[in-house]
């Protein structure tokens, strides 16, 4: 039999198929919004309203893309009734609160939505009475950062310095539990379900308006023709495109339904160890791409603690799922600025182009 690719898998897997998306107006949850509804799902939305302006779930129209429902995450019984009633097949928990800045602002309200949002929706696929596959989407964060100069292993030490991390260390923390106390994988055959977490980080991608992360930062300061002020111009990160990830996490769901217990556990989706930028590289990559622009480094104190380099070892995904990244971060970065560049004339258009290319859509 010829081996399918990577998008007839998708496909395969995920057209027809009943998909409960927990942030879909978020900027990654409209990204994988988009990417559901070209392979064909049915999907139901459960989030805040967009909290930017403008927002990407706007831009792309998301309330016809979806059956979308405003709620919060921390309402366990609206959010119970909503999943139950939809009757998923598939399970993919993105709402939380995302950003670290605002974890400093905000640490209560990030713990109750990234720890107490998390057990609301595990509680209630607990009330599922079919199979259903069960994706949690966490950070590269949730691990313990020792600095050390090895990329981290999903079996590494969980911790986080800073009340967003921690929180998703935590929300880790309580996903194993529910896997071990309730969809043990050992007695699938009684509660049938298969539970997984992701861990990614420093997404960037068209349509991200966030404060204070340093693409929509520098998107506006382009379009306003402004120079971009950089907190920190040395600072490496490894940067991967939005569509990376997504496209990890759908392949994992895939081989969840396909394949069952090996695959509800934890995968790390990251770029390759050598394709970590600075900060500085990321602006200048990025205003050659649009052609213009200019940026300052800020004289800046007392500034939040943002943690060193943190990279993800991806052997296991490379072994179990063959994802390896499409992009290197150069790439990433261009197709990126290419998005804020083109958007306005036709934001859907943009968006599913950019999505089409990716995954190879025929």
């Amino acid at each position: 039999m010829e081996k399918l690719g990577m998008i007839e898998n998708l496909q395969a897997s995920y057209q027809g198929k009943r998909i409960f998306l927990t942030g879909h107006t978020g900027f990654k949850g409209s990204w994988m919004l988009q990417m559901l509804k070209e392979l064909g799902a049915v999907v139901k939305g459960y989030s805040l309203a967009p909290d930017q302006d403008p927002s990407l779930f706007d831009l792309i129209q998301g309330e016809a893309l979806c059956e979308s429902v405003i709620a919060d995450i921390r309402d366990r019984e609206r959010l119970k009734k909503e999943l139950v009633d939809f009757q998923p097949d598939f399970v993919f928990h993105m709402a939380a609160q995302a950003l670290v800045i605002d974890s400093y602002r905000e640490p209560v309200e990030t713990y109750e939505t990234n720890v107490l949002g998390t057990v609301n929706l595990l509680d209630a696929v607990r009330h599922l009475e079919k199979p259903c596959n069960v994706v949690v989407i966490t950070t590269d964060k949730v691990y313990e950062n020792k600095e050390v100069m090895r990329p981290y292993l999903e079996s590494d030490e969980l911790g986080g310095y800073d009340p967003y991390s921690n929180s998703k260390a935590c929300a880790e923390l309580a996903t194993r539990s529910y896997r071990l106390s309730f969809f043990h994988p050992d007695q699938y055959t009684d509660h049938q379900k298969w539970v997984a977490t992701v861990r990614s980080g420093n997404v960037i991608g068209g349509g991200d308006w966030s404060a204070n992360r340093i693409v929509p930062d520098l998107a506006r300061a382009l379009r306003a023709g402004e120079p971009l002020q950089v907190r920190n111009p040395n600072a490496v990160r490894p940067w991967q495109h939005v569509l990376e990830p997504i496209g990890g996490y759908l392949l994992l769901g895939h081989y969840m339904a396909t394949e069952g217990k090996a695959y509800a556990d934890a995968f790390n989706f990251g770029p390759v160890e050598e394709d970590a930028l600075t900060v500085g590289d990321l602006v200048k990559i990025a205003l050659e791409a649009w052609g213009s622009g200019s940026f300052e480094t800020p004289a800046l104190k007392n500034q939040p603690h943002e943690a060193g380099l943190l990279m993800l070892d991806i052997t296991k995904a490379d072994k179990m799922l063959q994802w390896q990244p499409k992009f290197r971060s150069r790439e990433a970065i261009r197709t990126t600025i290419e998005w804020y560049k083109e958007f306005e004339a036709d934001p859907i258009a943009t968006t599913r182009k950019q999505i089409r290319d990716y995954f190879g859509f025929s």
